[in-house]
């Protein structure tokens, strides 16, 4: 259950979703497309994720029972899309692939657990755009994110 980030990049990565639910930068679906409130302190979602850090029993069973998202962002930056890059094709296992320009992506999520599951039959990941306009119909089967 790999997902690899691969083509116009500097370095191609490999990423596992199912490690993602002991990572601080995932957010809990329902949560992912509401808009922060004015005057609201906002801190970057876009943090290392923690080295070593033990979850309560109590965080444990949340994360058996919620479905999380986690941002593509840090993942393309890390992947270091080249100058002319300016799409992403996202590769299906169903074999109708999808595109969407570069900035659409770093800005949507991968949503790599339903109800505390990972996503076995139209995973490993599935793509939703930051505004939860395609919420009800996000890009699923997603095996491999090739930049163009």
């Amino acid at each position: 259950m790999i997902v690899m980030i691969k083509g116009n990049v500097g370095y191609p990565i490999t990423l596992d979703p199912t490690v993602w639910i002991f990572d601080d930068r995932k957010v809990e679906l329902e949560h992912a497309f509401i808009e922060k409130e004015e005057g609201e302190t906002s801190t970057s979602i876009f943090h290392k994720p923690p080295v070593n850090r033990s979850i309560s029993k109590m965080e444990g069973e949340e994360y058996l029972k919620n479905s999380y998202v986690i941002p593509l962002h840090d993942f393309l930056n890390n992947a270091e899309p080249k100058k002319d890059a300016r799409e992403i094709e996202f590769i299906k296992s169903s074999g109708e692939n999808e595109k969407i320009s570069l900035e659409d992506a770093k800005n949507g999520y991968l949503l790599f657990s339903l109800e505390g599951k990972p996503l076995f039959e139209d995973g490993p990941v599935h793509f939703y755009d930051k505004d939860g306009s395609n919420k009800d119909n996000p890009i699923k089967f997603i095996k491999e994110i090739h930049v163009h």
